[in-house]
């Protein structure tokens, strides 16, 4: 480069967002960026080609700064504001969206779900040991014929005497084969309801899903109930019907409209650092015209992301935000964060196709955060509804 060329800015430095948080925000958020250079990036792409992860060591670890369950009030969690949480999910995901899921799913899903509806007993002995990372959780609501339809799921609760007895299948279930409780909804003649699960109950069993090309460093499993015979506690009592278990996936969406940006952000870096360094005809890749007007919309659409999450947060940390507003940012976000892997993954050329650089390692797992916890389509109707006042589901 030339000496008298300017100092390169950060994508986000252009938008200022420093300026948008705290001193504690930006704290929480560079303890996580650390963490992961350390714990994290030296590992992955060995994590990610194996298909395997040490979740177990990973969650003491990520529970050691208190990223399980933060954004809870007591019972052992740090209780930070939503938009810290948010911050922390970026840079856990800018590391890999598999890790982000690990977090995701023992706080947002399996211990959220114990402290928004469960009973005094099930949060006191369940909550402190999920945010010290001794028990891990899983959330079981997917089923495999009623993903985008919770509402078809045919797990089944039936009450024998004062016990309840749970029979069904779960599938695509974060953290289930390494679980020591699981979260799972069934159907019963009051409805759908849920219930807390220790997963050494006699008739419970779970296997990793194996071969997949996407979330390679994530346990992804399936839950198998067999006459799995509970007592009358093991029931969440405050959920009652769907509209519980959406409750907590709105919780986990949040999430993903940081985390979402946070793998961009990290495809969008390692592009421009390859770009300036890169010699073709005698020149820096990123002095070409072509090379700088994909980087600028990029960096455009990741901007424009981020400040939709940072505002979705301040409406959360208000207690204002609604379920719609979490699917505006989980489409948007998603829809950005793809783009800019495959379009980052252009300029690396065949180097993009490598595990040297986490850009199509990046792109893989986004094929999966597009989809889950509620698909493109599910979240367009969730926005055309409020909308309209029509609901176009069914």
């Amino acid at each position: 480069m030339p000496k008298d060329a300017p100092t390169p800015t950060a994508p986000l430095d252009l938008f200022a967002i420093d300026a948008l948080l705290d001193a504690e925000e930006i704290a929480i958020r560079d303890a996580v960026r650390r963490f992961c250079d350390d714990h994290v990036r030296p590992h992955i792409a060995d994590w990610y080609e194996k298909g395997a992860v040490p979740a177990r060591d990973l969650a003491k670890q990520l529970a050691g700064i208190g990223l399980l369950g933060m954004h809870l009030e007591g019972y052992g969690c740090a209780g930070t504001d939503a938009t810290s949480y948010g911050l922390a999910c970026l840079e856990l995901e800018a590391a890999d969206s598999g890790i982000r899921s690990l977090v995701s799913v023992q706080g947002s899903l399996a211990m959220y779900a114990v402290y928004r509806f469960g009973s005094e007993e099930q949060k006191q002995e369940w909550l402190p040991k999920m945010a010290a990372g001794e028990a891990i959780g899983c959330f079981g609501l997917t089923e495999a014929d009623f993903g985008s339809d919770p509402g078809g799921i045919r797990t089944r609760a039936v009450r024998y005497g004062a016990d309840w007895v749970l029979n069904g299948t779960k599938t695509w279930i974060t953290n289930g084969s390494i679980a020591d409780v699981a979260v799972v909804w069934a159907r019963t003649d009051d409805g759908i309801r849920g219930f807390v699960v220790p997963t050494d109950t006699r008739g419970f069993s779970a296997a990793e899903i194996r071969r997949k090309l996407s979330l390679r460093a994530s346990v992804t499993s399936e839950l198998v109930l067999d006459n799995v015979r509970l007592p009358a506690a093991a029931m969440l009592p405050a959920a009652r019907g769907l509209a519980a278990p959406l409750t907590c996936l709105s919780e986990a969406r949040f999430g993903i409209v940081f985390g979402s940006l946070g793998a961009a952000r990290d495809c969008l870096e390692t592009t421009i650092e390859y770009a300036r360094t890169r010699r073709v005809f005698d020149k820096s890749l990123a002095a070409y015209q072509l090379t700088q007007a994909k980087l600028a919309d990029m960096t455009l659409e990741l901007g424009k992301g981020m400040l939709l999450a940072l505002h979705l947060g301040r409406l959360k940390d208000a207690g204002k935000i609604r379920p719609e507003q979490v699917s505006l940012g989980k489409l948007n976000n998603t829809r950005v964060a793809i783009a800019i892997a495959r379009e980052c993954r252009t300029i690396l050329a065949a180097n993009g196709i490598t595990m040297d650089y986490p850009v199509l390692r990046h792109a893989n797992n986004l094929e999966s955060v597009l989809t889950y916890e509620g698909t493109s389509e599910v979240h367009q109707l969730i926005i055309g509804q409020a909308l309209t006042g029509e609901s176009a589901f069914r």
